[in-house]
């Protein structure tokens, strides 16, 4: 187990079946295969016999999606839009990427566009609530 409390992943292994996912996730079976169905970015590999077969990039896409909607509290869309918005790399929170350090500052503030997509999520959750408010 990893000190982020999920279980290591083998290196020398290239697919991993659900259930494997789901224990190296911490993750339920359904959750894995609902979110196949709101994320384009997650799509395993199938078997000759019909079984899901996830690939490294994948697992680590299970774990983004997870922490972007257990630990950063985005909504299914709001994570589909971020994953879209900034690429299928998963990038862990406290890395950045390998870029001179002068390049890193000629960049435009990034906080602007976390708050675009902050009101988009929060719009969306408002529309969800107003819709739900109105059918009573």
């Amino acid at each position: 187990m990893s000190e982020n409390g999920h279980q290591e992943i083998s290196t020398d292994k290239s697919l991993y079946r659900i259930g494997e996912v789901s224990r190296i996730t911490d993750t339920k079976p359904f959750v894995l295969r609902y979110w196949e169905t709101e994320f384009p970015t997650l799509q395993p590999v199938k078997s000759p016999k019909g079984h899901r077969l996830y690939r490294r990039k994948d697992v680590d896409t299970v774990l983004l999606i997870k922490r972007l909607l257990y630990d950063e509290g985005f909504t299914i869309a709001g994570a589909r839009r971020h994953l879209r918005d900034v690429g299928e790399a998963p990038v862990e929170p406290d890395s950045h990427p390998a870029e001179p350090k002068a390049a890193l500052s000629s960049q435009p503030n990034p906080a602007p566009e976390i708050s675009r997509k902050v009101l988009l999520d929060l719009r969306d959750s408002l529309q969800a609530f107003l819709t739900l408010l109105e059918s009573e």
